[in-house]
């Protein structure tokens, strides 16, 4: 059956939406059909956000509710070229999903030892059939509206499951390609990562789109990625978590990473924005256990008229925890980036270090940036601090890397490096470095 959509600020999208993902989405447990069941009456009670609601002030969805989209619904994963997108160190360490759905021929994961899972919902082994249920949905804030919307639409989840006292050396790496079609598209990507007590991993999530040339180009069909990943860290485990949107230059990304951290366990994300018309990252983060580590990294590189827009939430609620974020925004041409940054310091949270910074830079006059990093304490003993700045390109660098010889523009480009290297690097792997660093110095060339 073909899902459409049509998407008006007065008709209740969900309403529509869910209804029809109802009726073409297949039922395969009990489990899962609860899950949208309850997702469904809540995102039905919901409005789609504007910008009177507080957290969505800044970012302006007309041009997403102005457009009709069909669900992918059950179709034949397309067979193309993937090795662009292949990361070497994790060659046989890859899920593959195209629209949101599974692909089996392109993924591979012969390269994992026992004890770790990464496959899809449909083949988990039966020893986590049970325990799954108990992670899946369960995080905080899942009644947020487009996380009820994509739990509500839920087919199929990305999973990645490691026992305990397990040490992963190589990275893992999901990859979600968006592909261009004749209408407008919605795909809602779902990850579910439990790393269970004393394990350790790297985690890659990669979201591209498979275009010719350069993806920022706006040549196709516009399409709707609405992604959940929920992360799970048992007692003293260790997640490094990469996550990388490049979506394609008519795309709109809308995603939602929520972690939750036990005792001891130590978390990091290097988060990057690079692709869409408008995309939006809500990262959120609850310290469940004393002595938590939280480590955030940003890096926001919008041009042309991209909107990008990071909402983060870091919740102590527990003695002895460290957070510190750093977050970067490079912003072109009339684009428009947003950083939201909160952290919560309670009364029970005492002796937390905690620190916030957001650093911007304007590259056009007509570029724009909102910033508002938080800090909210009531607790006595912390160390706590936050800031944000915003600037441009200093005349005076760039006079002195003109006398040295350079043109004015490479002198230019020089100081971006410098700027996005310090995100660049805190990156775990080399290969994805380069990438990264590769598609920053072609935006500014």
């Amino acid at each position: 059956m073909n899902l459409q959509v049509s998407v008006k600020p007065e008709i209740s999208y969900f309403s529509q939406l869910l209804a029809e993902c109802r009726k073409t989405v297949p039922i395969e447990s009990h489990g899962l059909l609860e899950l949208r069941s309850h997702a469904f009456a809540i995102a039905q009670e919901l409005a789609i956000p504007t910008r009177r609601d507080e957290e969505w002030r800044f970012t302006d969805l007309s041009s997403l509710l102005d457009l009709t989209f069909h669900g992918v619904g059950v179709t034949e994963i397309p067979r193309f070229d993937i090795s662009p997108l292949i990361l070497p160190e994790a060659v046989d360490s890859r899920l593959v999903f195209v629209n949101g759905v599974y692909s089996d021929s392109l993924s591979a994961v012969a390269g994992l030892p026992e004890g770790v899972y990464i496959g899809n919902l449909a083949g988990l082994p039966g020893r986590y059939a049970t325990k799954v249920w108990e992670y899946l949905a369960k995080q905080e804030g899942s009644a947020e509206v487009f996380t009820a919307l994509n739990t509500a639409g839920l087919s199929d989840v990305a999973i990645v499951w490691v026992g305990k006292n397990n040490i992963v050396d190589k990275p893992i790496h999901l990859l979600f390609i968006s592909t261009t079609k004749e209408v407008p598209i919605i795909a809602q990507p779902r990850v579910l990562v439990v790393a269970e007590a004393n394990s350790q991993l790297t985690l890659i999530e990669d979201f591209a789109a498979n275009v010719a040339g350069c993806a920022d180009i706006p040549l196709y069909h516009p399409y709707f990625t609405n992604q959940v990943t929920e992360i799970w860290l048992e007692e003293n485990a260790i997640v490094n978590h990469t996550r990388k949107q490049r979506e394609a230059g008519n795309g709109f990304h809308i995603g939602k990473t929520a972690v939750s951290q036990a005792k001891n366990s130590r978390y990091t994300c290097n988060a990057i924005s690079l692709g869409a018309k408008l995309s939006r990252h809500n990262l959120e983060i609850w310290q469940k256990g004393e002595t938590t580590e939280t480590f955030l990294n940003g890096l926001t590189m919008v041009g042309g008229q991209q909107l990008a827009d990071t909402h983060s939430s870091i919740m102590l609620n527990h003695p002895h925890g460290i957070t510190n974020q750093l977050h970067k925004c490079i912003v072109g041409d009339r684009a428009h980036g947003i950083f939201n940054g909160k952290v919560f310091v309670p009364q029970a949270a005492q002796f937390t270090n905690a620190g916030q910074l957001n650093r911007n830079l304007l590259l056009s006059p007509q570029a724009r940036v909102h910033t508002k990093p938080q800090l909210e304490i009531t607790a006595d003993q912390v160390k706590c601090s936050h800031g944000a700045t915003v600037s441009q390109l200093d005349a005076e660098e760039v006079f002195y890397l003109q006398s040295r010889g350079l043109k004015e523009a490479d002198a230019k480009n020089l100081l971006i490096d410098a700027f996005v290297a310090e995100i660049i690097n805190r990156i775990p792997l080399a290969s994805l470095r380069h990438r990264i660093s590769q598609c920053t110095s072609c935006r500014t060339s």
